[in-house]
Order: C-alpha cells, then structure tokens, then sequence
C-alpha cells in the first residue's frame, strides 16, 4: 500500500538525493588563490561577490536525476514485496558508488588542498542521509513481508 511508513522513508531517501542540487559539498575553499564552491552541477568561482558557473559536471549531474528517481519508483512496487527489498539494496550499492564518484569529482577540483570542517557542506552528507532513509525503509517492507507471512500461516 502506497500509505505505509516505508512509502515515506523511500520520498525522503529521493529528496535526500534531489537535495544535493540546492547544498554544495564545499564551500568557500581556496584552490589557487580562488575561493571555490563545489556542488553536484560543478564548481562555481566567487567573482566580484558573485557566483560565476565555471566548470560543469554534466554526467553527475544526470545521474544525480537518476539516482533520485530510483527510490520513488520502489515506492510503487508496493505489491511485491520481494522485489521491494532486491531494489532498496540495489539502491543502497548505487548510492555508495555514486558517493564514491562525487568524492573524486571533488578531489579532482581540489587537488592537494585539504578542507576544513568550516568548509564543509550539507551536500557531503546528505546521500549518506539517503542510504539511511533506505535502510530504514528496507525494515519496514521485511516487517510488512513477515506480518503477510504469519498471516498465511493462520489461514
């Protein structure tokens, strides 16, 4: 049923995900003398007191929007549990590989620079919010599949 608390946990986990699109990863870091801030669509150079597009990440980008996609879909394959729970772990696997690529992307840019917890984002954490909201969701769909379960035995 598209009305049990796992259909709640999966919408949050996709947020979560689309949500990399409003909060960077780092913020005000200096490469090369340059203040940089470093989010799913590129990195953007503060110029004159204003952000300035300057290199674009297209294909993380896309997968960004792809990847939020998958946990609404599971959503409505409510009336199969099993296959449910399959895609919540497939979603889990791609997420971490996802966050490992968003990782590079920002060693990338940076190079030899370390960044300080001051320069932290909310975009570092939230696909680790995601995969938590995943998880959550993952045991509410295996206490649903028991419940049905010991139903049938009733019967």
């Amino acid at each position: 049923m598209l009305q049990r608390i796992q259909s709640i946990y999966l919408l949050l986990a996709g947020l979560a995900i689309y949500a990399l699109f409003l909060f960077p990863f780092v913020h005000n870091v200096y490469v090369d003398g340059k203040p940089l801030t470093i989010s799913v669509t590129g990195v953007f150079q503060d110029v004159n007191g204003q952000q300035v597009h300057t290199q674009f990440f297209t294909a993380l980008t896309a997968a960004a929007a792809i990847i939020g996609l998958i946990p609404l879909v599971i959503i409505f394959l409510y009336k199969n549990r099993n296959q449910q729970i399959a895609l919540c772990y497939s979603a889990i696997l791609v997420i971490f590989g996802f966050s490992f690529w968003m990782a590079q992307a920002v060693k990338g840019v940076m190079g030899s620079v370390e960044i300080d917890t001051h320069n932290w984002g909310i975009g570092l954490l939230l696909s680790s919010v995601s995969i938590l909201f995943i998880v959550f969701a993952l045991k509410a769909i295996q206490r649903d599949e028991k419940l049905v379960k010991s139903a049938d035995r009733l019967r």
